[in-house]
């Protein structure tokens, strides 16, 4: 026989009791997974007898994919937390570092000026602050708590006004005071 044709097709098919004898062992072969159509039919005379698997679909079953989605939120819920306190401790030290430089401009304005300002917007109009910071845990630059002087801290001090300020949330911190006693 010659199978030297490259062109698949029935034309190609063995004959014969040989050729019977080959169809019958290949159709009552115990393995499910071959493609009788490219084992009966090949390509190229190379491939003649031989066994070609079936290539099934790829993919994630069911249970893979639950384990995974098991393991992302194990991870989540254990990163959570650890994310939330190191916000946490970003706006606090945002707020110390407000609480100081608000605190220094108005000892400067207070000097420069000899008297204190009125109000946080006065460090604004001054020149001393371009605008008047967020309160970080609030949000907001509107809450900010002034502490008034009662009588002048200078002696050449005309008039009396904001010597302090706190932060104008009353909630507790990762230190146990509340922020507005900082």
């Amino acid at each position: 026989m010659d199978y030297s044709n490259e062109s698949a097709g029935p034309s190609n098919c063995p004959s014969g009791a040989a050729g019977t004898k080959q169809l019958a062992v290949l159709l009552t072969s115990p393995t499910p997974a071959i493609d009788t159509e490219a084992t009966l039919f090949p390509s190229s005379p190379s491939l003649m007898g031989r066994r070609l698997p079936r290539i099934s679909p790829s993919g994630f079953t069911l249970i893979e994919l639950m384990i995974v989605l098991t393991i992302i939120s194990i991870l989540v819920t254990i990163a959570l937390p650890i994310a939330n306190a190191a916000i946490l401790r970003a706006k606090e030290a945002v707020l110390k570092s407000n609480l100081f430089t608000l605190r220094s401009l108005i000892d400067q304005y207070t000097a420069d000026k000899l008297k204190a300002p009125q109000s946080l917007d006065d460090l604004v109009t001054a020149g001393y602050l371009r605008a008047v910071p967020k309160d970080p845990i609030t949000g907001s630059a509107g809450t900010w708590e002034t502490v008034t002087e009662e009588a002048t801290i200078l002696p050449e001090q005309t008039e009396t006004g904001i010597y302090d300020l706190h932060s104008g949330s009353s909630a507790i911190s990762s230190e146990g005071t509340p922020y507005n006693s900082w």
